[in-house]
């Protein structure tokens, strides 16, 4: 069975919230990481994921949808955000660890979305564009924690 409009728009809106979230929780790290050199990447990230949050929503606006702007206060990935304010007294590493949990989450939305097989092909290429971002990030921050335990 295919895919309405209305299943593209709540799709990608969907990854719009998680996005904005993801976003957010960049930016909480960023005031709550001790080195400047981790400040400056989860500063540089936060404003990446925005980035990747408007092209979805402009995806959505293609089809017809009336994008998100927010994300959601229940997601998970927030409440993962959430958790580097108990975090602030353990450093970096605890902060690293935090936004690994959240890259994951955020990594299996996009993945469950691109098994999708029937999106129109214009929105699967504004997906598969912030997916790669998604992707990216994610691993950086994979790296990061198996480096810092070491």
């Amino acid at each position: 069975m295919s895919h309405t409009n209305e299943d593209h728009i709540k799709l990608v809106n969907s990854l719009v919230e998680t996005t904005i979230d993801s976003a957010e929780g960049y930016a909480e790290a960023a005031k709550d990481a001790e080195s400047a050199r981790y400040k400056t990447l989860f500063q540089d990230r936060a404003q990446e994921r925005r980035t990747v949050a408007t092209a979805l929503q402009d995806e959505v606006r293609r089809l017809g949808g009336e994008p998100k702007d927010d994300g959601t206060i229940l997601a998970a990935a927030h409440r993962v955000f959430v958790n580097l304010r108990d975090s602030l007294s353990k450093g970096d590493d605890a902060v690293i660890n935090e936004v690994e949990s959240g890259e994951d989450f955020i990594k299996s939305r996009y993945e469950k979305a691109m098994k999708d097989t029937d999106v129109d092909i214009h929105t699967r290429a504004v997906i598969q564009k912030a997916w790669a971002s998604v992707k990216s990030g994610h691993d950086q921050m994979r790296d990061i924690k198996h480096m810092l335990k070491h």
